[in-house]
């Protein structure tokens, strides 16, 4: 079951620019990997290559938290 997509409609705040905007709008955009889907969309991929390409991203993401993890201990070691 894909997940449905949620159109979000906001009003524009008093001391809000048009350019803080566009870009909450393009960072929900990337989160939600709506252009990505389409790109992934536009050809045929195997169930194998899709596994393949699922468990990288997932060993990326792993890594990326891991490093973030790092940093933090290091901060809080120089901190005290």
């Amino acid at each position: 079951m894909k997940k449905q997509a949620q159109v979000i409609v906001r009003k524009r705040r008093p001391n809000e620019s048009n350019e803080r905007l566009i870009r909450k709008f393009l960072k929900k955009v990337k989160k939600e990997r709506i252009v990505e889907e389409c790109r992934d969309r536009k050809h045929y991929n195997k169930p194998s290559v899709k596994k393949r390409i699922k468990k990288e991203r997932a060993e990326r993401a792993r890594l990326r938290e891991q490093a973030k993890k790092l940093k933090a201990q290091q901060r809080r070691a120089r901190k005290n």
